[in-house]
């Protein structure tokens, strides 16, 4: 199959007219629905995102709205400080018309926002929704014609410019990682709206030797794309650009899961996270996904503190496992390896609860259960070491961390669920 067939029938940001998008910045739930409401009667087909700073926090400084028409922006937002927020947004480069919501009815105020760049001030306690209308639309179209000079720019061009890769549709912000395989950027998607992660193919897609690389890359979509809950990474977008494969995913604005260890002092607080990735864990299981490579640098925080795994590079699925992974062949993080994964025998889902167990204790001590010189030390503790004892109130906590732990499979729990309906009860329990 080429590349050309491989990537036919998948989206692309540039396809076709997209529908009006339009970004409200408030806090208060009511006046977004009521804004929403508003803008669907105008256009049945519009998207509307809603961004609540008290939850989510600043937008991005690399933010500049490019998938946006329009924003909304409500002068009560993050406590009052909407006039703040305003300042800000207008400082970004190429962001849309802001129609600001004032307090009051204050001409003297209204024109002095105007002049500020204001697409229009409106009463923020009563909206003239024919007001509202009218500025939306000309704010929309002003937008789609601003848009259209600059699809083809070179400014454009080179503002999609990742390493040798155009991307159009992206706009780059910084290099993240660099890989055997694979950079890794921090991207505004136009798609999506929101700032992404974008990881992008070292080699051309039609590269001789590529095309294993190639396959995988599909594959890690293909998986993760099927699955749509909280706890997973989202993908936006698979594409291919100068012959470079490429994916678009959520972007994490608070790291890991590696610093929030490190500032757990409450073990119900562990508990509740530990909740979160076996229901994580339960989704890819059902879909018949291994994960094969689970540690706290794969577990990501959102702004509004739940959690999402991440890089599935390793995963694979259940049937498609002895074909693809040869036997005696070992992949995964030692210090999180179950002791079959370690060495090289074949895999199912108590394989990852093994390694959330190691997260687990992690989280409860602060320390990993197996550390050893080197690598192949560690793997040899994972299947012969004694099972770590936990001290004074953790003590509760051991038959949990004994099962998830038990060198064989068959005495762990049989499945993320179980896992999870047990963690719900020491949580109630702690209550």
């Amino acid at each position: 199959m080429s590349v050309t067939d491989a990537l036919a029938g998948w989206p692309s940001a540039l396809d076709a007219e997209i529908a009006p998008r339009i970004l409200i910045v408030t806090d208060h739930t009511n006046l977004a629905r009521a804004i929403e409401h508003h803008i669907s009667i105008i256009w049945p087909d519009a998207t509307c995102r809603v961004h609540t700073p008290r939850i989510s926090g600043q937008l991005h400084s690399a933010f500049t709205g490019m998938g946006f028409d329009a924003v909304v922006l409500d002068d009560a937002v993050d406590g009052g400080v909407g006039m703040s927020w305003f300042e800000n947004l207008m400082h970004r480069p190429g962001f849309p018309p802001v129609v600001y919501l004032a307090p009051g009815d204050d001409a003297g105020l209204a024109e002095n926002m105007r002049l500020r760049g204001a697409a229009d001030c409106l009463v923020r306690e009563k909206i003239d929704n024919r007001r509202l209308d009218s500025v939306l639309r000309a704010s929309v179209l002003k937008r789609r014609q601003e848009r259209a000079l600059l699809r083809g720019s070179p400014r454009t061009r080179e503002d999609s410019r990742f390493g040798g890769v155009t991307i159009l549709g992206h706009r780059f912000a910084r290099q993240l990682a660099a890989g055997g395989t694979s950079m890794v950027y921090l991207a505004e998607s136009e798609r999506a709206g929101d700032m992404v992660v974008l990881k992008v193919l070292r080699e051309a897609a039609d590269a001789a030797d590529a095309h294993i690389n190639f396959a995988n890359f599909l594959q890690e979509y293909d998986l993760i794309s099927k699955i749509r809950h909280p706890n997973v990474v989202r993908i936006y977008d698979l594409g291919l650009a100068d012959d470079h494969a490429f994916i678009s995913m959520e972007y994490f604005s608070r790291g890991d899961l590696r610093a929030q260890i490190a500032l757990l002092d409450d073990p119900q607080a562990a508990l509740a996270l530990l909740l979160q990735i076996a229901h994580a864990l339960d989704v890819v299981h059902c879909v018949g996904v291994l994960h094969r490579d689970l540690k706290p640098g794969n577990i990501m925080l959102r702004a509004d503190g739940s959690l999402a795994l991440i890089d599935f590079g390793l995963a694979r699925q259940f049937n498609a496992q002895a074909q693809t992974t040869g036997i005696g062949q070992i992949f995964g993080t030692p210090y999180y390896m179950s002791p079959e994964q370690g060495h090289g025998q074949v895999l199912d889902a108590r394989s990852d609860l093994y390694s959330l167990g190691v997260i687990f204790h992690e989280m409860l001590t602060h320390r990993k259960p197996f550390v050893a010189p080197t690598p192949l030390g560690v793997i040899y503790m994972h299947a012969n070491a004694p099972l770590p004892l936990l001290e004074g109130e953790l003590r509760r906590f051991q038959p949990l961390l004994d099962r998830l732990l038990a060198k064989q499979p068959e005495n762990r729990f049989s499945s993320a669920a179980e896992l999870a309906g047990t963690v719900d009860d020491y949580i109630k329990g702690l209550r």
